[in-house]
């Protein structure tokens, strides 16, 4: 059975509320709010002019097209203002000026144009037959840019757009594998309308299994989440969460509430992020796939959704799937996935979504005769919104 309950496409852990963070109304302004961000030491880095990666430097300075900044102790200000041009608000509204607004950034961008990533809830209601809505990126410097939906991925929550405008400062991307708790990270977004925010906090836990699902879909999202007390709130969702030196490390997505059905919700220091590793994949294979589509890993079971212990037990095989040709029989109760403690069969999906496909995995299972035994899997593939 699933710890979370769905209350009008959101979920639920007791009384808290994990939903989605898009959904307001674009009411335009400006503001920076940003928390202490302290490491231990002061370094110099070198900031690429174009694509605003950072570059250690030895020696203090720079060459001519790097900018050096510190990386450190007082340095939220340098990152600020390095990543905030590559941030983006996602419009997408009515004639009269209603609907959601979102966040997200420039991921992409050569002399034909720039690519945008954002999550999927944030541009859903695009998809509907028949919507009101048109899709505006509106840029740093309150530009206003008309943009495509090149495709989305609806069970990681994420989707790529596209804009003609040439050469755009695009993000540094950084390694969520290394992040640990306890790091410093900085949210940047749009939240409630208001572009150009930012704040700033520490990774709270990572691995952290968030199911959410949007309005227009029955299709449920699978986050092996990073969390953060860094503040979230609505028109948060797509933005970029970075590491102390500006690199993304995750993606904005979702935040735990304690407000009611149909309230606003906001943060209470439980935000949510879908880690850059994870997310960088079904990205690239939105841009580089002829059909703009995406894939996600299979490990050919059926969970039974009636069992109440600890573990995620099989009820069904896929025939030839990845668990079949591994030996998993049915009746088996998956307790560990490539390390990490699977309690119940939402959080082995989550586990298993972290991986690519064709990913080899060793999955700990107690077994009907009631021993343990450790499988190696090589997940299968299949269409992500199939």
């Amino acid at each position: 059975m699933s710890i979370f309950q769905r209350i009008n496409g959101l979920s639920t852990i007791s009384k808290l509320t994990i939903g989605f963070i898009a959904g307001a109304t674009a009411i335009g302004g400006v503001a920076t709010a940003a928390n202490s961000l302290t490491t231990a030491s002061v370094v110099t880095a070198c900031a690429d002019n174009n694509t605003n990666a950072l570059y250690a430097s030895t020696t203090g300075t720079c060459t001519g097209n790097r900018t050096a900044v510190s990386v450190g102790n007082g340095s939220l200000k340098n990152i600020v203002n390095k990543v905030a041009p590559s941030v983006v608000t996602v419009d997408v509204l009515d004639s009269s000026g209603s609907g959601d607004t979102g966040s997200g950034e420039i991921i992409k961008s050569d002399a034909t144009g720039s690519y945008i990533a954002t999550n999927n809830h944030v541009i859903d209601a695009l998809t509907v037959a028949g919507n009101p809505y048109t899709l505006n990126i509106d840029l740093n410097n309150g530009t206003k840019i008309p943009a495509t939906l090149v495709g989305r991925d609806i069970s990681y929550d994420l989707a790529v757009l596209h804009v003609s405008t040439p050469n755009l400062p695009v993000i540094a991307i950084g390694d969520s594998s290394t992040i640990s708790i306890g790091d410093p990270v900085i949210a940047f977004g749009s939240p409630l309308g208001l572009t150009g925010t930012v704040t700033a906090g520490i990774v709270s836990a990572l691995n952290r299994p968030v199911t959410t699902q949007s309005t227009n879909s029955t299709t449920q999202s699978y986050v092996d989440a990073i969390q953060t007390d860094a503040a979230i709130n609505p028109g948060n969702s797509g933005g970029p969460l970075t590491d102390s030196q500006g690199r993304m490390i995750g993606i904005n997505s979702a935040i735990a509430s304690n407000a009611s059905t149909g309230s606003t919700a906001g943060s209470i220091g439980l935000g949510f992020a879908i880690p850059m590793n994870e997310a960088q994949r079904t990205i690239n294979e939105i841009i580089t796939s002829p059909t703009h589509t995406s894939t996600r890993p299979v490990l050919g079971v059926y969970f039974d959704q009636n069992y109440t212990g600890v573990g995620a037990k099989v009820s069904q095989l896929v025939a030839g799937g990845a668990a079949d040709k591994a030996g998993i029989p049915v009746g088996a109760i998956i307790t560990n996935i490539g390390g990490s403690r699977t309690p119940d069969a939402e959080t082995a999906i989550v586990r298993i979504r972290a991986y690519a496909p064709g990913s080899t995995v060793s999955i700990t299972a107690t077994l009907p005769a009631g021993n343990s035994k450790v499988f190696t899997v090589t997940l299968g593939s299949a269409p992500s919104n199939s």
